[in-house]
């Protein structure tokens, strides 16, 4: 059996090619690239001459088996899509599903990636987060697609073309609130790369009257959950409950301090006023 490769490629700056990614694409027998005439110039550059073949989300069915074939006799192919890893938001994953279904080796060769190159220089939490790649083209979808990230607490990572940019930012305001914080990113790693941070609002004022350039990587910070407010008699009757299944007063308020907006001291107090002749105080 052969190995099927998932070679990186630079997101603009030709720097970022790593010397594992030129030397498993000099040593394949095939590269299959999303667009021949794109990595041409790539394998250019870095004076490869290894054979490629086309293989994009049109004629992905067709190149399967016939990709499959040659791995099966034992030949290694790097898989390269336009810009940065393969996969994400780019054709690759059938193939891989195909070769892991028949034992087939899929190695990936790591590098560059526009959604965590704008994420750790995005200045929001990058702890948690989720990439959700391009959202839908027609704005009804968009819209009705948004709505269920409305409550994601994590970070949220986009793809965007300049054409869409502002139909995006209005519909994420609508949706998501115009005072959410956002990062644009666009034209990463090359020479106008630039970061533009605010919120929501203000990014569609930003572009009201700019023309959008380059490719933009949206960073838009997750939902904040608003701690319940609850009213004293609510907390009385809390405080009752987790005394009840053995929390001690300390416990308790402590407890119930996380689920709330009060501090852990004002509960302990209302806790103290709670009689419980069958629990001893601390």
């Amino acid at each position: 059996m052969g190995t099927l490769y998932l070679v990186a490629t630079p997101i603009g700056n030709l720097e970022d090619m790593t010397f594992r990614a030129i030397r498993i694409l000099q040593t394949v027998d095939l590269i299959a690239a999303e667009d021949t005439r794109h990595t041409g110039k790539l394998l250019q550059h870095f004076q490869i001459k290894t054979p490629q073949l086309s293989y994009h989300e049109h004629n992905s069915q067709q190149r399967i088996p016939e990709l499959l074939s040659q791995l099966s006799q034992g030949k290694a192919i790097a898989l390269v899509t336009d810009a940065g890893m393969p996969l994400i938001s780019d054709p690759g994953y059938e193939l891989v599903k195909a070769c892991v279904a028949q034992g087939i080796s899929v190695v990936p060769i790591p590098g560059a990636n526009a959604a965590i190159t704008a994420l750790s220089a995005a200045g929001l939490a990058t702890d948690k987060f989720v990439f959700e790649g391009f959202l839908p083209a027609k704005s009804k979808e968009r819209r009705t697609y948004l709505e269920t990230l409305k409550g994601e607490t994590r970070t949220i990572i986009f793809y965007e073309s300049p054409h869409r940019l502002r139909e995006t930012l209005q519909d994420l305001g609508t949706i998501l609130g115009e005072e959410r914080e956002i990062v644009l990113a666009r034209e990463l790693t090359k020479m106008h790369e630039e970061f533009w941070r605010g919120t929501i609002k203000d990014a569609i004022a930003h572009y009201t009257n700019r023309e959008p350039q380059g490719e933009f990587t949206l960073v838009v910070a997750g939902a904040t959950l608003e701690k319940p407010q609850l009213s004293e008699a609510a907390i009385k009757a809390e405080l009752q409950n987790l005394l009840k299944q053995g929390l001690s007063r300390s416990e308790a308020s402590r407890q119930l301090a996380q689920q709330t907006s009060l501090p852990r001291r004002q509960i302990y107090q209302l806790a103290l006023s709670i009689p419980e002749p069958n629990l001893a105080d601390e």
